[in-house]
């Protein structure tokens, strides 16, 4: 069950990988049993547990409930296994009783990736709010969330921590209370503190690994990527998603070089099968949108095009309409 959860909901080889290798190595485990002996002991018939039901027992309103009930029902098979097998052979109640710790983390890991994955999952149009002015910032999130953008980040270079900390505060307030993702750039302390759904990572920044660290629920992960090398070296550590850019020259960015449309074409191949999201990133606008959409991106990521007009709800219902369209055909 947990094998066939990441690979047809999940879409990630990593993951399936790492359960179709458990399942093997319990395999070889009770192989080194007496199967023969154990099959023939087997009395349905004559077994008291037969017919007998719990309420709710099979009740499951979504995939991630078959998911959760399958880790659970897997530990606690594992547990009898290796209690039981102590009697037949040592060395085989060792390995099952590894293989129980395997699943624990197994499971852990899953959760931490899955779940965030869901979320990020309905994200087309990811806006950034550039600013260190708070007022701005928070009229900015609600004309932006106004104009239907699915996720926004606060990116807020130069204000000090305890003022960027209550704006945080308040920013996510505002993006939940829209229905929109919230994300802090680079401060993953900022984030678990105020509540973000998420952090974006720069190269720069703290590794994967150390932001989950951190965190206090699953958090939604970003990774900046600017070549295939960083993309492979960031899906190594299965981010939720990875920006993919600057697609074009772009203010924002000014010292990194574009990469081009190529990029995001060779991206896009490259994320097929991981179950990790992408948003194309860079001086996109409502006149090259449809040349990035076209390249394979799913999603975009926007700055002055949305944060940098009169009316930021119509400029991003515009890149919406866009999407959409390019969606569709």
């Amino acid at each position: 069950m947990v094998e066939e959860y990441c690979r047809f909901a999940l879409n990630s080889a990593a993951l399936t990988e790492r359960a179709r290798q458990l399942r093997h190595e319990l395999c070889t485990a009770i192989d080194r049993l007496d199967t023969g002996r154990l099959i023939s002991s087997r009395d349905v018939p004559g077994d008291v547990g037969v017919g007998k039901t719990v309420s709710e027992q099979l009740t499951r309103g979504e995939l991630r409930d078959c998911f959760i009930a399958g880790c659970k029902r897997l530990t606690e098979a594992l547990r009898a296994l290796a209690e039981m097998a102590q009697m037949l052979d040592k060395p085989v109640a060792e390995a099952i009783e590894k293989l129980r710790f395997d699943a624990y983390t197994l499971e852990k890991d899953i959760v931490v990736f899955s779940e965030p994955a869901e979320k990020f999952r309905r994200v087309v149009l990811y806006v950034i709010i550039s600013s260190n002015l708070p007022a701005e910032v928070i009229s900015l999130a609600y004309k932006c969330a106004a104009g239907d953008a699915d996720c926004i980040q606060l990116r807020a270079k130069d204000i000090a921590d305890d003022t960027l900390f209550a704006l945080a505060g308040e920013f996510v307030r505002l993006c939940r209370d829209c229905g929109v993702l919230s994300i802090i750039n680079d401060r993953v302390d900022i984030a678990v503190g105020a509540g973000a759904d998420g952090v974006h990572l720069g190269q720069n920044d703290l590794s994967i690994e150390c932001a989950r660290g951190l965190q206090l629920v699953p958090l939604i992960v970003g990774r900046s990527t600017h070549s295939l090398e960083q993309l492979r070296a960031a899906c190594e550590q299965r981010p939720t998603y990875v920006s993919l850019g600057p697609v074009f020259a772009t203010e924002t960015k000014p010292t990194i070089q574009p990469v081009g449309l190529g990029y995001v074409r060779e991206a896009t191949k490259e994320l097929a099968g991981t179950g990790i999201g992408h948003v194309a990133i860079g001086g996109i606008t409502a006149d090259n949108i449809e040349e990035v959409l076209g390249a394979g991106a799913k999603a975009v990521a926007v700055c002055s095009a949305a944060t940098g007009v009169g009316d930021p709800a119509a400029a991003c219902r515009a890149l919406r309409e866009k999407i959409g369209f390019s969606m569709n055909e």
